[in-house]
């Protein structure tokens, strides 16, 4: 049994989807980041850097695993599945992963904060974090124009990718034009594994619902400030 300690972002949604696609057991143990709650001493001990999500394994002497990316490449090499394990195989999946985490992810996030959060918009920073985002887009189409997944077989590669691309719109990032990044993900929406991943813990907020989004946006002005 695994204990996921997550929130409702597009790092947490890795750990919950990849959780679902390996088909293991697993209890949540939700964090109120509005409250803080990553910040306490308890967490701490467990993820020394106060974020989301970090898991702990039971079956393995409470071994606690931290980092969205660390836990992907941990669970899919407990598993023996969504990761190759020959060395070429390996190193396609942990570079499309490693693309995330160095990239998609930091950039797309910054174009949250600059673009949803902070309450004076700074355009010069919205037109960076943006633009750099729809650059990386671009290079994942490169990719998948001619790819059905990222690196070879679906791979948590995919899956840390497509948590935080399918985000696109909150970002204000368009897929306009980039035919094999949405063929890829609606082919990963439609998994039922990946379905429920992202409802994990709670459904994420729809941005056509005005009064959720604002006190979605409401605490997360006071979280990036800690």
């Amino acid at each position: 049994m695994i204990d996921l300690y997550t929130a409702t972002t597009p790092n947490g949604w890795k750990a919950s989807v990849a959780l679902e696609e390996l088909e293991l057991p697993y209890e949540v143990r939700a964090i109120n980041l509005g409250e803080n709650q990553q910040k306490e001493e308890t967490y701490l001990e467990l993820n020394p850097n106060g974020r989301i999500p970090t898991i702990v394994d039971r079956d393995a002497d409470d071994f606690a695993v931290f980092e969205s990316g660390a836990i992907l490449i941990y669970l899919a090499e407990k598993t023996g599945r969504l990761m190759p394990t020959d060395t070429k195989g390996r190193s396609r999946v942990i570079q499309w992963l490693m693309f995330q985490m160095g990239g998609v992810g930091p950039m797309m996030g910054q174009a949250n904060v600059f673009f949803r959060y902070f309450p004076e918009k700074i355009q010069p920073a919205i037109d960076r974090y943006q633009n750099e985002s729809r650059r990386l887009f671009e290079v994942l189409e490169r990719r998948l124009s001619d790819h059905e997944w990222l690196a070879g077989d679906f791979s948590i590669a995919d899956i840390a990718n497509w948590c935080w691309v399918r985000s696109h719109g909150w970002s204000g990032v368009s897929v306009e034009g980039l035919e094999g990044v949405q063929r890829w993900l609606d082919a990963i929406a439609q998994r039922p594994a990946c379905q429920r991943g992202v409802e994990v813990p709670t459904r994420p907020v729809r941005a056509d619902d005005e009064k959720a989004t604002e006190e979605f946006i409401r605490k997360a002005r006071s979280m990036i400030q800690k």
